[in-house]
């Protein structure tokens, strides 16, 4: 095995309790095993493509808190068997425990003790049971996260710094660097103050992994039509015209809308159409309703058809001719696909990170094609441009901002 410059020269960087900042496809599933690797006496020769050489002592038990499609893909399993470590005892060199688990299940290991924990992928944002588990767990082993998006405000950090030591807990942190809107119902917080200690605290703690991509990624939009008479309608009526019922609310509108902009024909036979070029393609969508158009077109003959959602878990399609249907929140992390150069976004995702980190998933260090095609369907109705506008600017789509009530 051998790394490349730009990993061992984070590894050297990382300490416990650091963020290991890596674009999607960089690698850094690796890189964090060879620092533990290091951490319990293992050798740099092995890291740079010498024979592997066993870590001299016995390593500290092992936990990776991962996505639930990682630890059910046996991701992890693939590259910790470059340092014969497994979570089965039988496969494993050492005698130490392994274990790689959702996370979903992260309370289950509140009460270890002298361990080395692997974070994988950004969860720990806000005051909830998982970051109060990560809170407990790190303040008893040695622990490192990993993530292709760190934060976009301070408030992300939040947790982070408080396992570094760097705040007691959520309330001092706020007390030092929030200030609230006086005009608000709610607590909301205006500005951030002392940004100069903020920055010194990232920059102690994250850990960029910086590489240079071989791919070249092409972007393309994709304009279709809509019921442009029908989108008016509901706007101004605010009728429910599938339940027969008043919209109620602005996220009930802004459903309807993207309904009547996602199911119009015109955006499946822009679909096919490009399936005729690109015989393989992964196809992102946000709702059932997408869904079904997507399942009920006809592809043509011997073409095989997947889904990844929260219904079915079936694994990329093999072949000369697929398309693999993901939804976006179950399947924009956590795996990757290096059989196709191509991603079709059928529809827009609210968040900026879900859109990165979905077309990530054909950019891998790996994947054989030099050139990258990414196909984002959309319209020109007031809702579609109001999303690509946040995605423009790195920033989530609100719908209360988008429409008044």
């Amino acid at each position: 095995m051998e790394l490349r410059d730009y990993q061992l020269d984070a590894i050297n960087k990382m300490k416990n309790g650091c963020i290991l900042n890596g674009g999607v496809g960089s690698g850094k599933s690796l890189t964090a095993l060879s620092y533990y690797y290091l951490q319990n006496e293992g050798s740099v020769d092995f890291l740079t493509g010498g024979d592997y050489i066993p870590m001299d002592c016995t390593p500290m038990d092992l936990y990776i808190i991962t996505t639930a499609r990682k630890r059910d893909t046996f991701e992890w399993e693939g590259e910790m068997s470059h340092f014969l470590l497994s979570t089965h005892d039988e496969c494993s060199m050492y005698n130490n425990k392994v274990v790689v688990d959702s996370w979903n299940n992260i309370q289950k290991y509140k009460d270890v003790m002298n361990a080395f924990f692997i974070f994988d992928e950004q969860r720990v944002v806000g005051s909830g049971a998982w970051v109060k588990a990560f809170l407990t767990i790190t303040k008893k082993n040695k622990w490192i996260l990993l993530s292709a998006t760190p934060g976009d405000t301070w408030s992300d950090y939040i947790p982070v710094f408080i396992a570094n030591g760097f705040y007691k807990n959520k309330t001092e942190f706020m007390r030092e660097h929030a200030v609230f809107s006086r005009f608000s119902k709610f607590p909301k917080v205006e500005k951030y103050i002392g940004t100069g200690r903020l920055i010194r605290q990232r920059r102690d703690i994250l850990v960029d992994m910086k590489f240079e991509r071989k791919t070249i990624q092409h972007h393309c939009d994709i304009y279709v039509t809509y019921d442009s008479t029908q989108y008016k309608d509901v706007m101004k009526r605010r009728w429910d015209i599938w339940n027969d019922e008043p919209i109620v609310n602005a996220s009930g509108l802004c459903y309807a809308l993207r309904k009547i902009v996602n199911t119009h024909d015109s955006r499946s036979t822009k679909l096919l159409e490009l399936f005729e070029t690109h015989k393989k393609i992964i196809v992102f969508y946000n709702f059932d309703y997408e869904l079904d158009v997507l399942k009920s077109l006809y592809y043509g003959e011997g073409v095989i058809v997947a889904e990844w959602n929260g219904h079915k878990h079936e694994p990329t399609p093999t072949g000369n001719k697929w398309v693999y249907l993901v939804q976006y929140t179950a399947g924009a992390e956590g795996w990757n696909c290096i059989t196709t150069d191509t991603i079709i976004f059928y529809s827009l995702n609210y968040s900026y990170k879900i859109m990165h980190q979905s077309a990530g998933r054909i950019d891998r260090l790996n994947t054989p094609y030099k050139d990258l095609y990414y196909y984002y369907m959309k319209t020109r109705s007031g809702i579609d441009l109001a999303i690509e506008r946040a995605l423009n600017e790195k920033r989530k789509f609100n719908e209360s901002s988008f429409i008044k009530f």
